[in-house]
């Protein structure tokens, strides 16, 4: 993969992103794999990337993802417990993870029965040092992170405005905004920016004018501030794209 690249695929509606997505995502994860033996993901809470997970559950695409080397993160956690409909992890297992046959062990969720929001995003962060075998100045090189955007402009649980759109040296922090509901963990701009591939899902015309700005990289929007070192895809429908 020619790393560097920066794209916009437009396309029709929810259904036809998923298509044009789902593909890209599976051959990155299989080259990554080939590659280097092993592959890591980051996925994303949100409605968007649902059908992006059935179509990778689905053949053909899930002949092509290496699901016995993939690890599977979160680049965003609510915390609220793992059965919960709020929970990211939920619904990527009810979509995608109990559909394939990825090892229990490959799937590491946020703990977030771990403690406070403090404790679930320190705890993460142990994780990712972990498997990473990073030193204490590494950050993560995720292979894939899967984002959204909100109306707002906030990507992971990135808001404008919050301190966790600030932290250069955590990997994973707390964060709260007051219009969201439940407190959650996020990864933070460093991991993000350091992933190989990086690619949006975006739906829907409220997201509009937040997306215009986000390409144009604003950075008083979150998503405007994500300039991974490799490819960056944002796959938006019409609605979104607008003009």
């Amino acid at each position: 993969m020619a790393g560097h690249s920066r794209s916009v695929i437009v396309a029709a509606d929810g259904e036809a992103l998923a298509r044009q997505a789902a593909p890209y995502i599976a051959q990155t994860l299989a080259a990554a794999a080939a590659a280097r033996g092993a592959c890591a993901i980051a996925l994303s809470g949100g409605s968007t990337p649902r059908r992006t997970h059935e179509l990778l559950a689905a053949p053909p695409l899930r002949e092509v993802v290496p699901w016995d080397r993939l690890h599977v993160f979160w680049g965003d956690e609510r915390c609220v417990p793992p059965d919960n409909a709020d929970s990211n992890y939920h619904m990527a297992d009810e979509t995608l993870l109990s559909r394939v046959p990825i090892p229990p062990r490959n799937v590491h969720r946020v703990l977030t029965e771990a403690g406070s929001p403090v404790t679930v995003a320190a705890h993460y962060e142990r994780e990712l040092r972990s498997h990473f075998g990073l030193e204490v100045e590494d950050v993560p090189v995720f292979d894939l992170i899967l984002l959204g955007m909100g109306p707002d402009g906030h990507t992971a649980s990135l808001f404008p405005g919050g301190l966790a759109v600030e932290e250069t040296r955590r990997l994973v922090v707390p964060s709260e905004i007051g219009y969201m509901p439940h407190p959650r963990v996020t990864f933070t701009l460093p991991v993000l920016n350091a992933a190989r591939s990086v690619v949006f899902l975006i739906t829907g015309r409220d997201k509009a004018p937040s997306l215009a700005r986000a390409l144009a990289g604003d950075p008083s929007l979150p998503a405007g501030r994500v300039r991974p070192n490799g490819d960056l895809r944002w796959y938006v429908d019409r609605a979104a794209a607008g003009q």
